[in-house]
């Protein structure tokens, strides 16, 4: 199928041409950058949730029970769960698709027409996503999910990438993580928009819910004065990215024990109130013109990179650079300058 084919069917309702699109993207054949330059103008009406946790949290139980609960309520919901990556094939390790409690081919599920399920794989990446998540999500978007559900690596506190695709944010804890909650304070409880403490059926999960209440009632003023003090996490909690997420939302903690579809309808609608409160406000214009941004940029230079192994003999400056004949700053400069003479010569 060519990207025209490809396209046509997508918009039509096609799973498979949405299937085919993926892999084209996914994998960078020469079709893909038609085929996200033709449904780009068709995208932008879904909410995009990010998931983010440590591993064994129960991520993928909490999409599969939400999954089922925005069914019910008439949403058409996509879900991208990004896997580690193998580091001798580049393809999913753990097959995320395999831990959704919902994927039982007996059930009705994952057979309707109304859910559609990708796994993906981190390749190596940091940050919990995958390097062309945001491209899958648009294609969803495009064909017409109500709601796109984007489950990470599961990494830990590096797994910040989230906020680059998603429109709200739910950080998943569990009790029982004892220091790792405390570095976790540097990483993703800043990103949160809502908080949830899973198996809450376990021993500690009213501690590990007031210490997120707490956390969440800060001041900048308390956060400033924490600051001070010489743990890494507290320092870097007193970035303006805690406070700017926070401004007029207050994050919600909910309990859930999600294997028993415990506290997910409180979640379901936590994200909707969510959605409603970013549109009221216009916070969700603003973070989406920062991704757009982002994204932008990255595609700027990803086309500058072609261009410098195209186009310049980069190979030669960096032998310069091992014999010591010339420095790294250098070294860019002139490269820089022989990308523009070239482009400006065609």
């Amino acid at each position: 199928m060519n990207a025209e084919e490809v396209v046509r069917g997508l918009l039509s309702g096609n799973r498979r041409a949405l299937a085919r699109a993926i892999t084209y993207v996914e994998n960078e054949y020469p079709e893909s950058k038609e085929i996200m330059k033709q449904i780009y103008p068709k995208t932008g009406k879904a909410h995009v949730v990010g998931l983010t946790g440590f591993p064994g949290v129960g991520k993928s139980t909490i999409v599969s029970k939400l999954t089922e609960e925005f069914r019910r309520r008439g949403k058409r919901v996509g879900i991208i769960a990004i896997d580690p990556g193998s580091p001798f094939t580049g393809g999913a390790l753990l097959g995320d698709r395999l831990r959704l409690d919902g994927m039982d081919t007996r059930k009705p599920l994952w057979t309707d027409p109304g859910v559609f399920f990708r796994s993906m794989s981190s390749r190596g990446r940091a940050g919990g996503l995958a390097a062309k998540t945001g491209d899958v999500v648009r294609l969803l978007d495009a064909f017409g999910f109500d709601i796109i559900l984007v489950e990470t690596v599961g990494a830990g506190q590096s797994e910040v990438d989230i906020i680059e695709v998603a429109d709200t944010s739910v950080v998943v804890l569990m009790p029982e993580t004892g220091d790792e909650i405390q570095v976790n304070k540097a990483g993703i409880l800043e990103i949160g928009d809502i908080y949830v403490v899973n198996k809450a059926d376990l021993g500690g999960a009213e501690k590990v819910e007031r210490w997120l209440q707490y956390m969440l009632s800060l001041d900048e003023e308390s956060v400033q004065m924490l600051s001070q003090m010489t743990h890494a996490d507290e320092a870097r909690l007193a970035s303006g990215e805690f406070f700017e997420r926070r401004k007029g939302w207050n994050p919600p903690v909910i309990k859930t024990v999600a294997d028993r579809g415990e506290g997910i309808r409180e979640l379901a609608d936590a994200i909707e109130e969510h959605f409603e409160y970013m549109k009221k406000t216009g916070l969700i214009d603003k973070r989406r013109r920062e991704r757009v941004k982002r994204e932008l940029f990255e595609i700027v230079m990803n086309d500058v990179i072609k261009l410098v192994k195209e186009k310049t003999d980069y190979r030669e400056m960096i032998m310069k650079l091992l014999k010591g004949e010339t420095d790294p700053y250098t070294a860019a400069e002139q490269i820089v300058e022989e990308v523009i003479h070239n482009a400006g010569k065609e």
